[in-house]
């Protein structure tokens, strides 16, 4: 969604401190408990409480028959402090 100053939510989003959080879910399959299934998750969230993943994992678990086997979660925030490196010359101007 963009606004109307041209700025989109997810880059709001990332200046307020968010960042690309990927969660790999596991389930058990609700007919064949004995086999895994993969879901991969993926939004802007806050380090290191992860309320939106917090929220999506407790909406799944329930209302939705899988249960939850394992969950890996990765974390990055993609607008990040300048990189700054200190140059050893001198530059003159003649």
């Amino acid at each position: 969604m963009v606004s109307r100053v041209g700025v989109s939510e997810d880059f709001r989003k990332q200046v307020l401190g968010y960042g690309l959080t990927t969660a790999q879910i596991l389930y058990r399959m609700p007919d064949h408990p004995s086999l895994l299934q993969t879901y991969v998750w993926q939004n802007y969230d806050l380090f290191p409480n992860f309320p939106a993943l917090k929220n999506f994992l407790s909406f799944w678990q329930q209302k939705l028959e899988g249960p939850l086997f394992a969950v890996t979660v990765a974390h990055s925030k993609l607008i990040k402090p300048a990189e700054l490196r200190a140059v050893d010359g001198e530059f003159r101007l003649h």
